[in-house]
């Protein structure tokens, strides 16, 4: 059988020449191949293209190659995580293209599986796809997203054997397992190599035929960044923040699988009692969340989307991003909670935009609010400026279109019914007069007992 060639660092980093595109595996720090990435970190290999979810953290990983300006063009989900990317947008020093989290797993398993391309509603009618092919398929509006692929693949796995056979830990799977198919030239990162034979045939995700070289390099809590320990999450929230997260709890029922976006939403988490019988989902690829630890760290703990190490309560599962969003966009998620720049009286959704500033992270909320059966937005009711959110029209760039079902701000829970807007509870503290002054949007008051 096929020996796959285990290589050094250095000589995984020879493999790749300027010009080159790399697709790569990751979410923020995890199952991100950080050590090859920081071996090339030291060439004087540039223009490269970086095709991936993040460039990394700050000096991390592909932050590394950022900063050193190697990467002339990201295409990707999210990468305001990363405030040197943004800076050297703003500077011209990088070209970036954003794609909606769930259509860039699916355009780089596409590269791999060599097909054309796939229309999907998800960011159809936003900026990201102003330009792209659109067609109106069983009366919805679809677009075109091609398939994305690499002169060479970079991933990042825990187990390998000799064979090339892979095996992912926990939310470490993210984009790698499409990422493995998508290259001309596949280079895998791991922790530990054993002989053929070792792996179980039945728990092997990527198989050996896609990988070209193996690169031994073992992790170390560093190179995790800012999920390297629970300890350095700031768990602190005010009262405000907290009605939010209960108010949003009451809007749940027994049974619901449900998606919790970062921000407000994932104190939902910390709420969260087996009594309540939720399953709780994270795009990167995991069902059955529980709170997060009172201490450790991604070495030890899987991460959810907001990169905070979070616990798996009994019959969890992971998966890879790109079969995350298949759950998503197929109606397997009944419920998507998320944060909002504005909403409008019409359920129109804008979560990821603002005029005037670098458009770099757009995540998974357009997928989100295109596929789960019910969304509902978590948001302070007005802005710093006081200016209001829920507003006739919106007036910032859409996420999505008429896809809101529940309004939940620190003055306010909103549900929009056939009567249109409705307040349907008053939040403590506040008042129906300060809510109607605080509301641009008209709606109509029918408050509980």
């Amino acid at each position: 059988m096929r020996i796959v060639p285990q290589i050094t660092l250095e000589e995984a980093a020879q493999k790749i020449k300027s010009g080159d595109t790399l697709v790569v595996g990751g979410f923020g720090m995890t199952g991100h191949p950080i050590h090859i990435l920081h071996t090339l970190a030291l060439t004087n290999i540039k223009d490269l293209t970086y095709i991936g979810n993040n460039v990394g953290e700050p000096g991390l990983g592909a932050g590394r190659l950022l900063r050193n300006r190697q990467i002339k063009k990201a295409i990707g989900s999210f990468f305001t995580s990363n405030p040197e990317a943004v800076a050297a947008a703003q500077a011209g020093e990088l070209d970036v293209e954003l794609i909606a989290q769930g259509n860039l797993g699916e355009a780089i398993r596409a590269g791999g599986a060599g097909l054309g391309g796939f229309f999907t509603p998800t960011s159809a009618g936003t900026l990201i796809s102003q330009n792209l092919e659109t067609r109106i398929i069983d009366g919805q509006e679809m677009v075109l997203i091609k398939p994305l692929r690499g002169n060479v693949g970079l991933v990042r796995a825990w187990k390998a054997d000799t064979l090339g056979n892979l095996q992912y830990r926990r939310t470490e799977n993210n984009f790698n397992q499409a990422v493995a198919t998508a290259a001309d030239l596949v280079i895998a990162e791991v922790e530990e190599i054993v002989p053929a034979g070792q792996l179980d045939p039945n728990f092997i995700h990527t198989p050996g035929c896609y990988i070209d070289f193996l690169v031994q390099a073992s992790l170390v809590i560093t190179d995790l960044g800012s999920s390297a320990k629970v300890e350095l999450i700031n768990k602190e929230s005010a009262n405000s923040r907290l009605n939010i997260a209960r108010a949003v709890l009451d809007e749940l029922q027994s049974g619901d699988i449900v998606n919790l976006g970062i921000g407000i939403p994932t104190l939902v988490a910390e709420l969260i009692t087996p009594a309540h019988n939720l399953t709780l989902h994270t795009e990167n690829g995991m069902l059955g969340v529980g709170p997060s630890p009172a201490t450790g760290g991604a070495m030890d703990y899987p991460v959810n989307a907001g990169k905070i190490p979070v616990s798996a309560l009994p019959g969890a599962a992971y998966f890879d991003s790109a079969a995350s969003f298949s759950m998503i966009r197929g109606g397997h998620v009944d419920v998507a909670v998320m944060g909002a720049l504005e909403v409008d009286a019409h359920g129109n959704l804008a979560n990821w935009a603002i005029p005037g500033k670098p458009l770099l992270g757009v995540g998974g909320a357009m997928d989100l609010s295109n596929g789960a059966k019910r969304v509902i937005v978590t948001m302070t009711h007005t802005s710093k400026d006081g200016e209001p959110k829920i507003v006739p029209c919106c007036t910032l760039p859409l996420t999505a279109k008429g896809v809101v079902d529940v309004i939940v701000t620190d003055l306010a829970v909103f549900h929009f019914t056939a009567a249109g807007l409705t307040l349907v509870k008053i939040m403590p503290n506040a008042t129906l007069a300060e809510i109607t002054t605080k509301t641009s949007a008209k709606f109509v008051v029918a408050l509980g007992d």
